[in-house]
């Protein structure tokens, strides 16, 4: 009997020799977690793929498309499993066909993962592509670059036909790469960098430093709603949330004017460092394109580095804003950082800030203010969620020395 599976396919993960089981075991329990609201049967290895398939034996497109969106997927076809007469296989390719959609041209890729079926994959190419042209006699076989490609793979005692993919997310499966901190904050830039490093492999641990209580929250609960837009993916495991107004408050009392942003990230490193070696995450994410604020000039990137021992990436320092939104566009975050939130990054904000700090100036500033008590006090006042869309995320063990205190939720909170 045929029935209709999603074959998940991957580039990277094919390249990892030794290590290769472990990633796909990853995405494969990553799978699982993007699928709950599916019928799932079973989520399997096999050679080269992996197959997921659904209780009625007839995957939908809705399912690819979830599929599709899970990291270390590079791409998703909707597949007819059936035996290794030729007869099933050849029904199963004019079915592939008749769902491509509409097309001029077409070819066969026949191959064979086990060379104890008899047929040469030149032979199947032949029976199977006699078939499809007694089925299709107004089109036409193209051999390099045609409209449509089936392919029948013989694999595992079992023969996979399709011609529909779609390219999902690429990268790595989330949770194979360690934890990171990322600074969030509810504009463009953070939950795209989040994103980025999540579809690396890393699961991602969100800070948002907020302007409680000299504004208000708003800029939380957006975050709220951009780790949920996120939530596909599954980079994210738990949100921390800062609330850091009275104390830029106090930096912006005696700190040089110029100086005061450079002062705020210096502090907000800082915080996150420890909520980095509290969660065993091995760096810091932020949202940062070189030049593109007063804060992301190479002076002032070293000026806040230097408050910090363990790395910083920032996978968006090459990119321009229109680059930023259109990917926040396709990743559902464009509509939520579209809305006016006042958060810190508006708070206390200098009119003349220094594009290109010295760091003996910056290190007399940072004296001018007891740094240590003030992280010290943050990190005690922190409130987390925990988001259980990500499978690989494990919480601390031990008693956190923050304050354990979920966000709740607000009737008028913003919506997607």
């Amino acid at each position: 009997m045929t029935e209709r599976l999603c074959l998940v396919h991957y580039h990277e993960i094919g390249l990892k020799g030794k290590n290769r089981s472990t990633f796909e075991n990853q995405l494969v329990t990553n799978l699982h977690r993007a699928l709950k609201a599916f019928p799932i049967a079973n989520i399997q290895r096999i050679s080269g793929y992996i197959v997921v398939e659904s209780e009625d034996r007839m995957a939908t497109p809705e399912m690819a498309h979830a599929i599709a969106k899970v990291p270390g997927v590079a791409r998703v076809s909707l597949a007819y499993k059936c035996g290794l007469d030729e007869g099933e296989y050849n029904a199963a390719a004019i079915r592939a066909l008749r769902e491509a959609g509409d097309f001029s041209t077409f070819k066969v890729h026949a191959r064979r993962s086990s060379t104890t079926y008899p047929v040469h994959s030149i032979d199947m190419n032949h029976i199977v592509g006699s078939a499809l042209c007694e089925a299709f006699p107004d089109k036409i076989v193209q051999m390099h670059d045609p409209d449509v490609t089936v392919v029948v793979h013989v694999v595992q005692g079992s023969t996979f036909v399709y011609a529909a993919s779609m390219p999902g997310v690429g990268g790595l499966p989330v949770g194979t790469a360690g934890k990171v901190v990322t600074l969030l904050s509810s504009g463009f830039d953070s939950p795209v960098a989040t994103w980025m490093v999540g579809r690396r492999g890393a699961t991602c641990i969100p800070v948002h430093f907020s302007g409680r209580p000299m504004t208000s929250d708003t800029s939380e609960y957006l975050c709220r709603d951009i780790v949920d837009a996120l939530a596909p993916s599954g980079v994210v495991g738990r949100m921390y949330v800062v609330p850091f107004g009275e104390y830029q408050r106090e930096i912006s009392l005696v700190v040089p004017q110029s100086l005061r942003i450079i002062m705020y990230r210096r502090v907000m490193y800082q915080v996150s460092e420890r909520i980095a070696q509290l969660e065993g995450a091995k760096a810091i994410v932020t949202g940062e394109s070189l030049g593109q604020v007063a804060s992301q000039t190479l002076d002032n990137i070293a000026a806040v580095n230097q408050a910090v021992t363990i790395p910083v990436l920032r996978p968006l320092i090459g990119s321009d804003k229109q680059e930023i939104i259109r990917r926040a566009q396709e990743l559902g975050t464009y509509d939520i950082s579209s809305q006016t939130a006042p958060d810190c990054c508006t708070l206390f904000m200098p009119r003349r800030p220094e594009t290109h700090a010295r760091m003996r100036e910056v290190l007399d500033a940072w004296e001018l203010f007891d740094h240590e008590a003030m992280v010290n006090a943050l990190v005690a006042s922190v409130e987390y969620e925990d988001f259980p869309q990500c499978p690989s995320y494990h919480a601390p063990k031990g008693p956190l020395r923050a304050h354990h205190s979920s966000l709740a939720p607000r009737d008028d909170a913003p919506t997607e």
